[in-house]
C-alpha cells in the first residue's frame, strides 16, 4: 500500500468519526463528551493521516498539538490549525471517564467546527 493510500484510509476512519460527531448531535439528552471525543478522534485521525503520507512512523499519542508541530516539519502552514488542536486536545482522554470534564452544547459545537477545520485543512495540504 502507498503512502497516499494509507493516509486515505486515515482520511476515511476520520470522517466517520466526525459524520458520528455530527450525527449524535441530534440527541436528547446531548451527549457532549462523547460528540467531543468523536471530533479529538478525527482530528487525530487527519493529522496521523498527514503524518503517514510523509512517510512518517504513526506515534501512539492523542496529543493534537505534539502530531500538528510534526506536521509542520513538512508544512509550516500547519501553524494554522495550532489552536484548533489546542481546543480539541483535552477530548480525546479526559471525556471518556466519569466526573472529568463539565462541558456543554456550545462545546459540543465549538469541537464539531475545530474537527471540521483541521479535516479541511489537512486534505488541501495532502492534496497539494
Amino acid at each position: 500500500m502507498s503512502n497516499r493510500e494509507v493516509a486515505q484510509e486515515w482520511f476515511r476512519v476520520a470522517e466517520m468519526d466526525l459524520q458520528s460527531a455530527e450525527y449524535l448531535c441530534s440527541m436528547h439528552p446531548l451527549p457532549v463528551e462523547i460528540i467531543c471525543y468523536h471530533c479529538q478522534q478525527a482530528a487525530e485521525k487527519h493529522l496521523k493521516g498527514y503524518l503517514a503520507f510523509q512517510g512518517e512512523a504513526v506515534r501512539k499519542t492523542h496529543d493534537l498539538t505534539l502530531l500538528n508541530r510534526l506536521c509542520e516539519g513538512f508544512d509550516p502552514s500547519f501553524g494554522n490549525i495550532q489552536n484548533d488542536c489546542l481546543e480539541l486536545t483535552d477530548y480525546g482522554v479526559n471525556v471518556r471517564y466519569p466526573f472529568a470534564m463539565e462541558l456543554e452544547k456550545a462545546d459540543a459545537e465549538k469541537a464539531i467546527e475545530s474537527a471540521r477545520r483541521i479535516g479541511d485543512f489537512v486534505r488541501i495540504a495532502f492534496e497539494s
